[in-house]
């Protein structure tokens, strides 16, 4: 199986290409998806595919996107041209000291156990074996063997002694996170992927060429790693990789029996690459890196909430990647993308995926200062009215009681799946918020004034809600529960009224909106 050649990729129109043939269709805008590919896998193929085509199209120096399936045959060779039996380009090659595709050749003396599904090899790693099931993909396509090696070799971690993760990660059990901007297809959060893997090309390619966006290692340097030899205690120094290098870091090898593949694999004593005092920082286009120069790290419990992407975009406390900054000419609807696995010791928490619409008019100004100050103006106003909620029903769970020290922690404590319910009616509200006021902001003071308005009376409505359907609930003495709720709904009003008159209250009819 030659990726060069044979019919591998399964896309939107119904179709397999080859390699070449992919990178055709892509630049031409006629493929909308990979009909094979799992979720989890799809941040692995895209900045694989948009990495290894930029990596072509520079070695063959050249800045445009050929729409011919020739130009792209020619440059993926240029990338090998040590290998004229297309070796690297190969899924299973029988010599072991012969590179195949992300395989790099192996030294004698492994000691190799075998991996019978593409699925056993991906790098999902589940605790129980019940997030998604493992070792059943026993009537696997090469397709799938591709995707699970993209998967592996570009994204994993630490997964025990011997199994060694990538260099684009801050340790083991880190994560290789994608943040990037993405061209929409129609309405909503339907991605096109052939848009976005060009508007990604294009983008490395522009960079490279001003010396733009502190690229790490030496251009020119070995890139496709799995060509090169790899010896048993024998590190790569970065500094001599190309910045775009797309590594292997675990040793596999695919072997074909009666039509069928399957796999095995070896350890190592060390990395494949010599990065562990960079933590992750290795100028990957996708990757925040925070302001003491560390990558993104996604805890086992972490996610993309709004207040995580407004640190990572908006905040200043992050570097934003290259891809998640729009190119001068870019004005038309995109989506933010941020997509990872969450990650413990030798264990995932889960694959962790948000798509965030962003409309054409404020895409010029996803940059600028003031969209910044205005989500972190959000962010107080959510705060404010958390804590109003939070203050309300722990008043009830005390019995209305006012004194100093009648309301403790075990009071707030009721208060919790209230003030997490609302927090979730935040996270839906924020962006599309943040998109109105930033776009009113450039209009009129008197635009400013009603999408701020509009939206804390959204957050009101919420607060008001969750306050309601928690109110029954929390527990207090029955004598003294007319008292407490009294006096909650009151504190509920007065403390939204201190922070909030004139933008959430009219003067009159206050008691009305209550």
């Amino acid at each position: 199986m030659n990726l060069l050649h044979d019919p591998v990729f399964s896309v939107s129109n119904g179709t397999r290409t080859s390699l070449p043939v992919l990178f055709a269709a892509l630049a031409r805008g006629e493929v909308g998806g990979f009909t094979a590919l799992r979720p989890h896998q799809r941040p692995a193929l895209h900045m694989f595919l948009v990495q290894l085509g930029a990596l072509a199209l520079w070695t063959a120096d050249r800045s445009d996107l050929p729409r011919d399936v020739e130009s792209w045959m020619a440059a993926l060779r240029g990338l090998t041209a040590d290998h004229p039996d297309d070796s690297p380009w190969r899924l299973a090659v029988a010599d072991r000291s012969e590179p195949a595709f992300l395989q790099a050749p192996a030294p004698d003396g492994l000691k190799w156990s075998e991996v019978p599904t593409p699925d056993a090899l991906d790098m999902l790693i589940t605790a129980r074996n019940h997030d998604l099931k493992q070792a059943v993909a026993r009537q696997a396509a090469a397709e799938d063997w591709v995707y699970a090696l993209v998967s592996l070799q570009t994204c994993e971690g630490y997964g025990g002694r011997g199994n060694n993760g990538i260099a684009r990660m801050n340790g083991g059990s880190s994560s290789r996170p994608l943040l990037g901007l993405a061209p929409t297809r129609g309405e909503g959060i339907s991605i096109d992927h052939s848009a976005w893997w060009a508007r990604d090309v294009k983008l490395l390619l522009t960079a490279r060429e001003k010396g733009a966006h502190g690229e790490l290692g030496t251009r020119g340097g070995p890139a496709l790693l799995w060509c090169l030899d790899w010896p048993e205690g024998r590190q790569l120094d970065i500094r001599t990789l190309d910045p775009w290098f797309i590594e292997t870091c675990r040793r596999v090898r695919l072997t074909e029996s009666g039509g069928r593949l399957s796999a095995h694999r070896a350890t190592s004593k060390g990395t494949r690459i010599d990065a562990k005092a960079l933590r992750g920082n290795t100028g990957d286009p996708w990757t925040p890196v925070d302001n003491s120069g560390k990558s993104l790290t996604l805890s086992e419990s972490g996610d993309f909430h709004y207040r995580r992407l407004y640190d990572l975009l908006f905040s200043g406390n992050w570097n934003r990647p290259l891809l998640a900054c729009p190119g001068n000419d870019e004005t038309g609807d995109m989506l933010v993308v941020a997509e990872a696995f969450a990650r413990g010791n030798s264990k995932t928490g889960g694959f962790k995926s948000r798509v965030v619409p962003v409309p054409g008019r404020v895409v010029p100004l996803f940059s600028s200062g003031d969209i910044g100050r205005l989500a972190s103006e959000q962010l107080k106003e959510i705060e404010s009215f958390d804590k109003a909620l939070a203050y309300a029903l722990a008043l009830t769970a005390a019995g209305g009681k006012t004194e100093d020290g009648a309301i403790g922690k075990k009071h707030f404590a009721h208060a919790g799946p209230a003030r997490k319910r609302f927090d979730q009616a935040a996270d839906r509200l924020f962006f599309p918020s943040l998109w109105r006021r930033t776009g009113a902001a450039t209009e009129s003071d008197d635009a400013a004034f009603e999408t701020r308005r509009a939206f804390l009376a959204d957050l009101w409505e919420s607060a008001k809600t969750e306050f309601e359907t928690a109110l029954p609930s929390i527990p207090c003495p029955t004598a003294l529960r007319p008292r407490a709720e009294a006096r909650a709904r009151r504190a509920l009003r007065n403390r939204m009224w201190k922070h909030y008159y004139p933008e959430l209250f009219d003067r009159e009819g206050a008691d009305d909106a209550v």
